[in-house]
């Protein structure tokens, strides 16, 4: 895979990894694996509340009115 960045994306990366002293590739890294953890709470949170409105639907139609 290769991946491209602007100029400036790849300036913010270049200081970002320097900052906290880790190469620029371990820093895209972190950032995909953040990324993904992220997508991956929010489905599941997503889901969780679908769940609890199945559950409770009739109760939430009535608090509703």
């Amino acid at each position: 895979m290769t991946l491209r960045l602007s100029d400036d994306e790849q300036a913010a990366l270049r200081d970002r990894a320097a900052a906290e002293g880790i190469s620029m590739q371990e820093a895209a890294r972190r950032a995909v694996r953040s990324y993904v953890t992220r997508g991956q709470h929010r489905d599941r949170v997503s889901a969780a509340a679908r769940r609890v409105m199945d559950a409770h639907a009739e109760a939430i139609e009535r608090l509703g009115r």
